[in-house]
């Protein structure tokens, strides 16, 4: 573009120069923002649908998670050490080989394995948890990346088009004192009239 042109069209618009730098603004943030995003994205299905079967059947979900029990090493070793103590006693009171020893002896066995797997099922239950928070958790950032996100490409775009709206109406202004300027100069030149001086010589 020449001097000419420049002149005419009120100069360079300034929102031109900035353009460049507001357009990488989405591209360089982006970067930072799209790893947990697409993390988040990734979570909600699995999230949803682990959601769907507690509140859908709440005994089934702990059902699942308790067919995984495995019994604990030692148990065993107490049911037999308790049911030794057991028969040590009733041995001493002649009711060993009876069937109330029996009855004790069940009770106690089932009473350890109950403890046991209630124990089991709390820490499976608690870790199952902490998964489902961890995955609600990558969730919630990845909604925050993506709202970030939105916002900035939203706030970049407005202030790219506020920029050309002010860069466009100071272009216009400018033209316009230009003309105002040319009218006036044009007036000033015409009612100076060297000729007509001369003619009344």
């Amino acid at each position: 573009m020449s001097w000419f042109d420049d002149f005419f069209n009120g100069g360079k618009n300034p929102a031109n120069a900035a353009m460049p730098y507001l357009n990488q603004i989405p591209g360089q943030t982006k970067q930072y923002q799209q790893p947990f995003y697409e993390a988040g994205k990734e979570a909600i299905p699995g999230l949803q649908e682990q959601y769907k079967s507690l509140l859908d059947n709440p005994g089934n979900k702990l059902n699942q998670i308790g067919s995984n029990y495995k019994e604990s090493p030692g148990l065993q070793f107490a049911i037999q050490k308790a049911l030794g103590a057991n028969g040590r006693a009733l041995n001493a009171g002649g009711m060993y080989g009876s069937p109330e020893h029996e009855e004790q002896n069940l009770l106690t066995a089932t009473g350890y394995a109950n403890q046991d797997y209630n124990n089991w099922l709390g820490q499976a239950t608690g870790l199952y948890n902490q998964g489902l928070s961890g995955q609600q958790g990558m969730a919630n950032q990845g909604q925050q990346a993506g709202q970030n996100l939105a916002d900035m490409i939203a706030q970049t775009l407005a202030q790219q088009g506020n920029l050309a709206f002010q860069g466009q109406s100071q272009q216009n202004q400018n033209q316009n004192d230009l003309w105002g300027n040319i009218f006036k100069g044009a007036g000033a030149l015409g009612a100076f009239n060297p000729w007509g001086m001369l003619g009344n010589i």
